[in-house]
């Protein structure tokens, strides 16, 4: 369904209305709602964020915003798992559905060794991450890249 709206829908509008949908869904976490991964909740934010992963790279807030209340090895085994298994079959979709090219080969390879630092760094920074932490770094990132797509979008 990702690759289809990314071959479908207008980019621009439907990358603002995903970035608004995951701060109102944060904001909503930060007044009253207190998600909790249920099975039900799972397959909710899991389907959700396959597609709006698929179709504007932000698929993770979904069920990131349902593990905020987890411990940090419960939130980061979840979310690497998930985001790994999604990535793999968001790639393989949007390939099928002739969405990737050179320009976006070319970014991967650009962003390669930020993301090989990050998981070099993740190893010593766990610890710093406790429960404490991990919850206002899930909201600060997930709201973070709710907020860029939004600009990237308008503007």
């Amino acid at each position: 369904m990702g690759a289809l709206a990314v071959a479908l829908l207008p980019r621009d509008a439907f990358g603002a209305a995903v970035g608004g949908f995951v701060l109102l869904c944060l904001l909503a976490s930060l007044v009253s709602w207190r998600p909790r991964p249920t099975a039900p909740a799972l397959v909710v934010a899991g389907f959700a964020g396959g597609v709006l992963g698929t179709a504007s790279s932000i698929g993770g807030p979904p069920v990131a915003l349902l593990y905020q209340h987890e411990t940090g090895p419960r939130i980061r085994a979840t979310l690497a798992a998930y985001l790994t298994f999604g990535g793999v079959l968001s790639l393989v979709a949007l390939a099928a559905g002739g969405q990737i090219g050179w320009p976006q080969v070319l970014g991967s390879a650009v962003l390669a060794p930020f993301m090989a630092a990050g998981f070099a760094l993740s190893g010593p920074l766990r610890r710093y991450l406790d429960t404490r932490w991990m919850r206002p770094c899930v909201l600060a990132l997930s709201g973070g890249g709710a907020v860029l797509l939004i600009a990237r979008s308008l503007f």
